[in-house]
């Protein structure tokens, strides 16, 4: 999606160019770039300039971002959306569990990326829209997920996501009795052999962290609050194995184990993180699903 943001100069930013401005504002080198090749993208109290263009306190600088992407290969279609807030930089949704974020192979329309592209393109009159999903959810997980509009709210967060300053936490219903506290860390990388599953593996893995505290304990499981330090695929499943705690309904990990529910008890609870373009702290919240009462 196209988008246009305003910046008044601060007087600290005085004799900086234009250039340089931008990068400081999180414009990285492909948004400039496109930006050149799309022409007249950067008016200075109200006159075309050009990057190298000496910024005086006060200078009122008007930046169009074009879209450059395309997502014409996701087909919108009218399914259920929970829309926790939306501006024009980013959405923040409730997923609900069962519905894979991305089509792929016997998942091309039933994903939660056909339904934003109908939101957004036959609600909202959006025919450009590009889907940027800026944390992953496994197909069996609900809860809050964040979308960039455009491409300079997506460079912003995805860089945030990479510095680890996106703080996600998650709430779960493992097996068994749960210290009061506690952290694994331990390396995770693709199990050999497999496409999908995911192992401790201390040789080869990927730094992978886990803080966790226990909320409440039920009758043989236990409701625990997690946070993330790294984003590994799988993280919370494989590391509550690694401890001897997996989740009950996990197919791949733990495919003898159920509870009386039809889902994997793993919730996508809450999101913290700065916003890309004004810098306020956001925090959000999805709404806890009846199974975790049990």
């Amino acid at each position: 999606m196209n988008r246009t943001i305003q910046y008044t100069i601060e007087e600290e930013y005085a004799g900086e160019r234009i250039l340089d401005y931008l990068r400081l504002k999180g414009f990285s080198r492909n948004i400039l770039s496109s930006m050149k090749n799309y022409g007249s993208c950067i008016y200075c109290n109200q006159d075309a300039a050009s990057g190298n263009r000496i910024l005086s306190a006060s200078d009122v600088l008007l930046v169009h971002v074009p879209e450059t992407e395309s997502s014409l290969g996701i087909a919108p279609v009218c399914l259920p959306l929970s829309i926790l807030y939306e501006d024009e930089d980013l959405m923040i949704l409730d997923k609900p569990s069962g519905m894979p974020i991305h089509p792929s192979i016997g998942n091309y329309e039933n994903t939660l990326a056909n339904a934003v592209m109908w939101y957004q393109q036959k609600e909202q009159g959006r025919s450009g829209f590009v889907y940027r999903c800026i944390n992953r959810l496994d197909r069996d997980t609900s809860g809050a997920i964040l979308l960039a509009k455009n491409p300079l709210s997506g460079a912003i967060l995805s860089r945030q996501m990479r510095n680890r300053e996106i703080h996600r936490t998650y709430l779960a219903i493992v097996e068994g009795s749960t210290e009061p506290y506690g952290t694994v860390n331990a390396p995770i990388s693709r199990k050999k052999g497999s496409a999908i599953e995911r192992e401790i593996n201390y040789a080869e893995g990927a730094s992978a962290i886990t803080h966790y505290k226990t909320l409440k304990y039920y009758e043989n499981h236990s409701l625990i609050e997690l946070q993330l330090e790294t984003g590994r695929t799988h993280q919370i499943r494989v590391h509550m194995k690694h401890i001897g705690h997996p989740l009950p309904c996990d197919f791949l990990y733990h495919p003898s184990y159920s509870l009386p529910m039809n889902r994997q008890p793993l919730h996508s609870y809450q999101l913290r993180f700065y916003h890309p373009i004004t810098k306020e702290p956001m925090l959000f919240t999805a709404p806890v699903p009846d199974e975790f009462s049990l």
